[in-house]
């Protein structure tokens, strides 16, 4: 697989047995937007990127990527060596996907996950979420440009999408066909992955401020892994990296200090 330029920004000078932290960014989103919780961890050998078909990984023509796409993009992100993989909402999903694959969880020696989304979860609790649409995806007439726009309005509000100059406006439009080939092709009937035979070091994070759905989910993934840590950020909502950064890199942190030596050793 060719990846798009920037997902191949990398650490070349990161040692192959030395373990590399690598941010996952969730939907409509990017790697900047991690800028100041990196600007914490100047210590750490971190690696961020712009996932397939998202700001400088998008490509005019490219047809969007589906979710295993984007695993095996992280997976060559990491290149082998040993890492920490973080990650943001989907970027969550991802990182816990990429830990539980057959085979796995090497290269990823530890995973730190934000409030990731399971649909697959949703529909069997609707106490978790009893407005939600359960046809799933979205039609595939919808303008994906659309699809991006109603995203972010329903995820940031309204407010924020209108204070948006037009230039901005239209980045994040350009990012819907990723959006809607990730979110159509995440798995609604059955879970992704399976967290209960994971034997390396795995760290949840939540909000305070979060919804009852986010905070749920993390709870039960929490309780259904084995020796997992939950961490709550104190006043904080789904965007805890943009928001508070402080505690958010406190929660990388944490990950990458619960890989012990054994889990590295060549």
């Amino acid at each position: 697989m060719t990846l798009p330029p920037s997902v191949t920004e990398h650490l070349s000078d990161s040692g192959k047995d030395t373990p590399v932290v690598v941010l996952v960014h969730g939907s409509l989103d990017r790697a900047a937007s991690f800028a100041r919780v990196r600007r914490r961890l100047t210590d750490l050998p971190v690696v961020t990127y712009d996932r397939r078909g998202y700001h400088r990984s998008r490509r005019d023509g490219e047809t969007p990527g589906v979710i295993t796409d984007h695993v095996e993009d992280l997976l060559e992100v990491i290149g082998g060596r040993p890492a920490v993989v973080v990650g943001h909402s989907l970027g969550g999903v991802l990182a816990l996907m990429a830990a539980c694959r057959p085979g796995g969880p090497d290269p990823v020696v530890s995973v730190a996950a934000y409030e990731p989304p399971l649909p697959w979860l949703e529909r069997q609790r609707p106490d978790v979420n009893p407005d939600r649409d359960d046809r799933g995806g979205s039609p595939p007439d919808v303008d994906p440009g659309v699809v991006a726009e109603r995203f972010f309005r329903r995820m940031v509000g309204d407010a924020a999408w209108e204070r948006l100059p037009e230039t901005a406006k239209q980045a994040r439009r350009a990012d819907g066909a990723a959006l809607k080939g990730e979110l159509d092709s995440l798995p609604r009937h059955r879970p992704a992955f399976d967290v209960s035979d994971l034997s390396i070091p795995v760290l949840y994070g939540r909000g305070e401020c979060s919804s009852p759905r986010h905070r749920e989910t993390v709870q039960w993934l929490a309780d259904r892994t084995p020796g997992a840590v939950l961490v709550e950020i104190e006043g904080a909502s789904h965007g805890a990296h943009l928001t508070h950064p402080d505690s958010f890199a406190a929660l990388v942190r944490s990950a990458w200090e619960r890989v012990s030596t054994e889990a590295v050793a060549p």
